[in-house]
């Protein structure tokens, strides 16, 4: 591969795209550093998109430029979109986030705790990190083509701590969810999102199975090597499958693709309490326990200073890479290093799109910080959104 640096990279390649300098900077530094190949960035402010630039390459061997509409495997960031799914059926009055998952799923009645004795866990718990699920080991996930086979896979696995006590980030408790929101509502999970969040809203482009079109847009992702070199990566959740394929089930804790400006629009939704352009998806208490902590004290992931709401990350004390948001703030990053955060209070959203495979923690970095941390400095001294060609 030859090296980034030696390749020429545009600081925008859509013209007519408001950009803040500071954030095109603070993005190229990262691509001329190898920390990723490419990226799509979007920061919005009271509705208003302030910037979005697409930087880079969306695949580095062709030398093609990262456009604007890239797709994107956005990975657990797929996990506030289950939430909404889910408090939709609670404002139906079909779900309870208290009640046994039991209720919901019978096969859950054989389910054992640590020490083999018969166990309970609510959707709130497995929702909010605390239910004690084990997760599925590598390469359990490659047979099932549905939620529903799913289910006895990980009622099978008794659970790593008391449901309650301690917070554990669990694959297996979102997707038991989406399964749960599946019975209550008789639709495919795939298109329960579609007909109630995803063709309502304008997000086109969002799916677990992106048609051959959306495909030719997906960004390469990269691994970084140990001599600094950037490599192509696989999705390791498609067990070699192609990301068209819908002969594998729908993981609604991270198998999402989208671009960046179609999850704005789910990240304004949240930020209008469940109201975007005078149409309501959910109710403002339902966006409220989205974003509000319910944890308690237990120690949260991925950051220090975090705690969990429904589905989502909430920052209770602002330190470090997340030091550029409110508290209050919530939102979730993925495993490929994509990342949507929402600041209620300054009405802000911060979208980075790249697809790293193995930063070490993707919440926690660099990149992620100094993107947000030059947003919110441009846009606390005033400073004017520029459109490359003006």
């Amino acid at each position: 591969m030859k090296t980034l640096t030696a390749l020429m990279f545009a600081s925008s390649f859509a013209a007519a795209s408001p950009t803040l300098q500071p954030v095109t900077k603070a993005v190229d530094e990262a691509i001329d550093a190898w920390q990723v190949a490419g990226a799509v960035t979007l920061v919005s402010e009271d509705g208003e998109i302030r910037h979005l630039g697409a930087q880079g390459y969306a695949d580095v061997e062709s030398k093609k430029p990262m456009p604007e509409d890239a797709l994107f495997w956005i990975a657990s960031m797929t996990k506030p979109v289950t939430a909404a799914a889910v408090m939709h059926q609670v404002e139906a009055g079909k779900i309870d986030l208290e009640a046994p998952v039991s209720d919901y799923l019978p096969a859950f009645k054989d389910l054992k705790g640590p020490e083999g004795k018969p166990a309970t866990v609510t959707l709130k718990q497995c929702l909010t990190h605390t239910s004690g699920l084990a997760d599925l080991e590598p390469g359990e996930g490659a047979e099932p083509t549905t939620l529903e086979e799913v289910i006895p896979l990980i009622v099978a696995k008794p659970l790593n701590f008391e449901p309650g006590s301690q917070w554990q980030y669990c694959q297996t408790g979102i997707n038991t969810a989406a399964r749960v929101v599946e019975v209550v509502s008789g639709q495919a999970f795939p298109d329960y999102l579609q007909q109630h969040f995803f063709k309502p809203l304008g997000m086109d482009d969002t799916s677990f199975y992106p048609t051959e079109d959306q495909s030719k847009r997906l960004a390469t992702s990269y691994a970084k090597q140990e001599n600094g070199d950037l490599e192509p990566a696989v999705l390791r959740f498609l067990y070699g499958k192609p990301v068209t394929s819908k002969n594998r089930y729908p993981l609604a804790n991270g198998g999402l693709f989208s671009t960046a400006r179609d999850y704005h629009r789910f990240c304004r939704m949240l930020l209008g309490k469940g109201e975007l352009e005078g149409e309501r998806y959910l109710k403002p208490e339902s966006v409220e326990m989205m974003s509000s902590i319910q944890t308690g004290d237990l120690e949260t992931g991925f950051t220090p200073g975090n705690g969990w709401g429904i589905g989502c990350c909430v920052v209770k004390e602002p330190q470090g890479v997340t030091a550029a948001l409110s508290p209050g703030s919530f939102g979730h990053g993925g495993a490929y290093g994509t990342q949507a955060w929402i600041d209620p209070v300054k009405k802000r959203v911060y979208l980075l799109m790249v697809q790293r495979a193995n930063f070490p923690n993707s919440d926690g970095s660099n990149l992620r910080e100094a993107f947000q941390d030059a947003a919110a400095e441009a846009l606390a001294h005033g400073s004017e959104s520029s459109r490359d060609g003006d």
